[in-house]
């Protein structure tokens, strides 16, 4: 069986979201496990019909067996694989394999944090991170991480292709505008331009509004294969192509700080699927911070290299743009409790199946969903489709 053959072999068949915002008073395995009750519930299955999970945590290198634990579930298909934020993209096609070979019938992708209101000192958090996953030649010098290395990257950017303030603000205005329209979402208040380039420093040249908000929340969906999935209780959406790439853990051995392996794994997800990126209704991308949008917009073949910046500029991805992209509001104003994958995967299914309201596109088929994980490390495309896209 090669990867085309598993094109749309698999199917999301339900999602969930739980505690976003601020979940004060529950621990991240209690917002995890009604977020994937949500998610079953929402598949119209039971506990019991579930047999895989994957899931993984920050915090924890044994997660995954928690979880099973804590949800009362003996999995024959357990992943919990940990590449930062873009893991919960990249457990699709092991999903897709153990479900394509039998290992199981239903696979729990589900996520929890509560690093808002936990009680953990954050500072304290951030030294134990640096002591277990120590980057030689960052490490040393105790840069303001992860903030810096964006920073980094978007300074060269803006050196080398002439990328504006203006332009890093456009990201973030029209994030907001997105989340104005979600009830769901964290940060609703009007934001301008001004506001953005005008907010508190944080590292050149980002302002606190270039950078993720500090949630809490949860989010799971639920995956069988196609031919279960078209007797769910909601509308199959399917999973045409994905693939993962990872080219450096740190942003200091980045070949050229402004180009990613997003590169590599948009080209394979798109060979997978048999489409490009001229095709899609909606683009969920990793909005970790604002030049996170640009680079993930050119390398995703969206448009050229260097020409991000140009691309959303006069509200071009905001609501009514060319493009629609991060509808929910995304991790810079909708919600980004540590690690934002599994919230991109939600937000494209219920787009496809036509529920977001007020910030609905019109019959949506085809969109493509990009994690980033660690500093422009981990980069992981995925392309979901409705029946009518198979």
């Amino acid at each position: 069986m090669n990867l085309h053959d598993l094109r749309g072999r698999a199917a999301i068949v339900g999602v969930g979201q739980a505690g976003l915002g601020q979940a004060a008073g529950y621990t991240e395995q209690e917002v995890l496990a009604q977020a994937a009750m949500t998610a079953i519930a929402d598949a119209g299955l039971s506990l019991k019909d579930i047999d895989g999970i994957t899931t993984c945590s920050s915090l924890s290198t044994m997660w995954g067996m928690s979880v099973a634990e804590y949800l009362g579930i003996r999995p024959t298909f357990l992943d919990s694989t940990m590449i930062g934020g873009s893991s919960y993209v990249a457990h699709l096609l092991p999903a897709m394999h153990a479900l394509a070979s039998g290992q199981c019938n239903a696979v729990l992708v589900c996520y929890g944090s509560t690093q808002r209101t936990a009680k953990f000192n954050r500072a304290d958090l951030t030294r134990v991170r640096k002591f277990l996953d120590p980057q030689p030649y960052e490490t040393p010098y105790d840069p303001p991480m992860p903030v810096a290395a964006y920073a980094l990257a978007a300074s060269r950017h803006m050196h080398q292709y002439g990328t504006t303030r203006k332009q890093l603000s456009e990201v973030a205005v029209a994030a907001r505008k997105w989340a104005q329209l979600n009830p769901e979402a964290t940060m609703r208040d009007p934001l301008s331009l001004d506001d953005v380039a005008s907010a508190r420093s944080v590292c050149e040249p980002f302002t606190v509004r270039d950078c993720c908000m500090v949630s809490d929340g949860a989010g799971a969906f639920v995956m069988t294969r196609s031919d279960r999935a078209r007797d769910c209780a909601k509308p199959p959406v399917y999973v045409l192509g994905n693939a993962t790439a990872v080219w450096n853990r740190q942003v200091s051995s980045m070949h050229d700080l402004t180009v990613t392996a997003a590169l590599e794994s948009g080209k394979r997800c798109y060979e997978m699927a048999g489409v490009s990126a001229k095709d899609m209704d909606l683009a969920m991308l990793y909005d970790a911070f604002t030049i996170n949008t640009i680079l993930f917009l050119e390398d995703l073949g969206f448009c050229g290299k260097g020409e991000g910046g140009a691309f959303v500029d006069d509200g071009a991805i905001a609501p009514g743009g060319r493009l629609a992209v991060n509808t929910n509001g995304g991790g810079l104003s909708c919600v980004h409790p540590g690690m934002y994958g599994v919230f991109l995967m939600v937000e494209a299914v219920r787009q496809l199946r036509g529920e977001c309201g007020a910030r609905q596109l019109k019959e949506p088929n085809l969109a493509l969903v990009h994690g980033n994980g660690g500093t422009l490390s981990s980069q992981s495309t995925a392309i979901l489709g409705t029946g009518q896209a198979l």
